[in-house]
């Protein structure tokens, strides 16, 4: 029986990003079978081969951000390498940049000069701020999208200055949802058979991410405004993060629930008590609260035991993990959450899996990240027809580069 093809088999994408919020927009879509063509414009490559741990010519970082692609290296600064990338461009289904706005198009591949070789052609831009408006000008990176977006003044202590999560929240959101929009585009173009522009920013996804604070505002300004309450939610009670005997969990009870955690508590007198009647008397007595309920963790010996009892009433509540403890747990592993890969240079590694499921296809395990230029050759033929020869020539001029073969491959 012939193996199905994948959601995008059969698409080509040119891939001209870099970090970590274009490139996951651009490996979620190589993941679901196009075929990905990263443009590396030096020997070095993405500037991401140099983070996390690296090994003859590969990073772990560059390797969970940019499987699943191939790479094309080339000098853009010489003629003969940008006429290329033009005369690929009729076999290109969809483009992805995430330069500061502007670049692409002095670079000489803007939307406008795209869809004039190929109508077809759907373009997507990623920036901190977009491509239009009067912050549009600023380069930038994830953590300046969540401080415009009023995200960044909302985590941590009140006392204190904001926090700064460890992760790319942004960068990746923004690449899911700029992959989602490029989904979107390729079913309309499936309509209509017109190309369109994508304009994303970190912003945008950012603010998205306001769950209640903005029609509040816009609703009764200069009365409400949202603040910093540490490991406390600042609009729901109880909601926030408790200690137990041997660690941290979260505890969110909505008011239809409260009546579960009195239950697995043993406390029914506290279901009357006034301080605790509405979400409005618990944000009053947050504090009080917390009290009570961390004197009741202290009872058990662990975490677990109190979360078990916690679980049989239905409250909803989980451990606070570390990044070490969420990898090791059997549901993560079951689901490919956390999935195992290989790499000639890394060795055997882990990384993410892809963040939703299909029945068709069961998340891949045989990923590949490619060397720098260790595709030209057959990027070239395949989608340009060059022979051996003139490829040679392009090495010879040197329009293009190709890192050295790792000492795994040389075996």
């Amino acid at each position: 029986m012939a193996k199905p093809l994948r959601m995008l088999e059969g698409y080509r994408v040119l891939d001209f990003t870099h970090f970590v919020a274009g490139p996951t927009c651009t490996r979620i879509m190589g993941e679901m079978g196009a075929d990905v063509i990263k443009v590396e414009r030096s020997s070095h490559g993405d500037h991401v081969r140099q983070l996390g741990l690296v090994r003859d010519g590969m990073s772990t970082y560059y390797f969970q951000h940019n499987h699943s692609k191939r790479s094309l290296a080339l000098d853009l600064r010489i003629p003969r390498a940008r006429e290329l990338i033009l005369a690929m461009i009729p076999k290109i289904d969809v483009v992805v940049e995430n330069f500061a706005p502007g670049v692409i198009a002095e670079m000489g591949f803007g939307y406008e000069a795209l869809r004039k070789i190929n109508p077809a052609i759907i373009m997507c831009s990623i920036s901190v701020a977009g491509q239009s408006g009067p912050l549009s000008y600023k380069p930038g990176y994830d953590y300046l999208g969540g401080s415009m977006a009023g995200v960044i003044d909302l985590i941590g202590e009140s006392d204190r200055a904001p926090s700064v999560p460890a992760m790319a929240i942004g960068d990746i959101s923004t690449g899911v949802a700029s992959a989602m929009a490029v989904g979107f585009a390729l079913l309309n173009r499936e309509r209509t058979g017109e190309g369109v522009y994508i304009d994303a920013s970190l912003l945008d996804t950012y603010f998205h991410m306001q769950e209640l604070a903005v029609p509040i505002v816009s609703m009764r300004p200069g009365k409400f405004s949202m603040k910093r309450a540490g490991s406390s939610h600042p609009t729901g009670s109880p909601c926030g993060v408790f200690k137990a005997a041997d660690g941290y969990l979260f505890l969110i009870v909505q008011q239809h629930e409260m009546a579960r955690l009195w239950r697995a508590m043993k406390r029914p007198d506290l279901a009357d008590d006034a301080r605790f009647k509405t979400n409005r008397d618990r944000i009053k007595n947050n504090q009080e609260f917390r009290r009570i309920f961390e004197e009741w963790l202290a009872t058990f010996t662990d975490r677990e035991s109190a979360i078990a009892v916690l679980d049989a009433e239905r409250v909803p509540c989980a451990p606070v993990y570390k990044v070490e403890e969420a990898m090791a747990h059997p549901h993560m592993r079951q689901r490919k959450t956390v999935r195992r890969v290989k790499d000639p240079a890394m060795g055997e590694l882990e990384i993410p899996g892809m963040p939703i499921k299909f029945s068709t296809w069961p998340d891949r395990t045989d990923l590949k990240a490619s060397r720098v230029g260790a595709d030209n050759d057959a990027i070239l033929t395949e989608v340009l027809g060059l022979t051996p020869a003139q490829i040679a020539d392009l090495y010879r001029d040197s329009v293009l580069f190709a890192a050295p073969a790792t000492q795994e491959e040389k075996r």
